[in-house]
């Protein structure tokens, strides 16, 4: 079974695919070693693990070179976050996406609004106008690949997300993408709403109030991501350890658990 389709039927299994989200290959193989099904880069992760800020600042082929190198350690299906899609026009996104899909991706993730520090969704009809023609030239090539479309209304803090968001993934739906990635959704109404509009299986991301993985099953969700949550954790980990040694003047801390 190809890698794309097998990440497929992982998103209509009963319960919810829970997403590893990697920085590295070191994580990847964790992640495979603690029985995941399958793996996500987090795009704030991978770009602070290269030394990047988020908001496609990372030069792309280091995106690359990472899948392609997880691929190869890893027998579990891997999904790359290729934010914006790291190109001004559909041809360059589409070419982005192909290089992946040649090193053995499974799938992206693609968000509609446009990264940096002010933040904004892109028009509807501008990014729909995109994502078809990626989707079509995808297709002209036989190119299977899942392709999970963000929207941002709920990350943005938008008056209305719900209806911003409605809106949007019909829209998207209509296209033929495969998933639909809502960050910062939190509340059981809006999960409930959102999962009875669409067709398509449901992504939502670790939060401080996401309900418990058997709720958002109930809710009908297909997917949890955990985003770069886990990874901020350990660098908040690894600060305080390195705080412990210089203040303790002993490695003693290492070894206590």
């Amino acid at each position: 079974m190809k890698s794309s389709e097998n990440f497929l039927k992982l998103h209509q299994q009963s319960d919810p695919l829970l997403l590893g989200n990697i920085w590295d290959v070191q994580s990847a193989k964790v992640f495979s070693d603690k029985s995941f099904q399958a793996l996500g880069t987090s795009s704030a992760a991978v770009a602070n693990s290269f030394g990047y800020e988020d908001g496609e600042d990372v030069p792309f082929k280091l995106i690359v070179q990472l899948a392609k190198r997880v691929v190869e350690v890893v027998e579990i299906p891997l999904s790359v976050d290729i934010e914006g899609g790291f190109g001004n026009n559909a041809i360059s996104v589409c070419e982005n996406i192909e290089k992946l899909y040649d090193v053995g991706v499974a799938g992206i993730n693609i968000e509609d609004s446009l990264p940096g520090k002010g933040r904004t969704l892109r028009a509807t009809a501008e990014f729909a106008k995109m994502l078809d023609a990626v989707i079509n030239q995808l297709a002209r090539k036989n190119m299977q690949i899942f392709m999970n479309v963000r929207t941002d209304g709920f990350l943005l803090g938008l008056p209305n997300p719900l209806v911003e968001s409605i809106q949007r993934i019909k829209v998207y739906e209509n296209l033929g993408v495969n998933g639909i990635f809502i960050p910062c959704i939190t509340t059981h109404e809006d999960i409930r709403k959102i999962v009875a509009s669409t067709q398509l299986p449901v992504n939502v991301m670790c939060m401080p109030d996401l309900p418990s993985f058997d709720e958002l099953r109930q809710l009908g969700v297909k997917r949890i991501s955990m985003g770069n949550s886990l990874h901020k954790l350990m660098q908040e980990t690894h600060a305080h350890h390195l705080d412990l040694i210089t203040m303790n003047q002993s490695f003693k801390s290492l070894f206590q658990h």
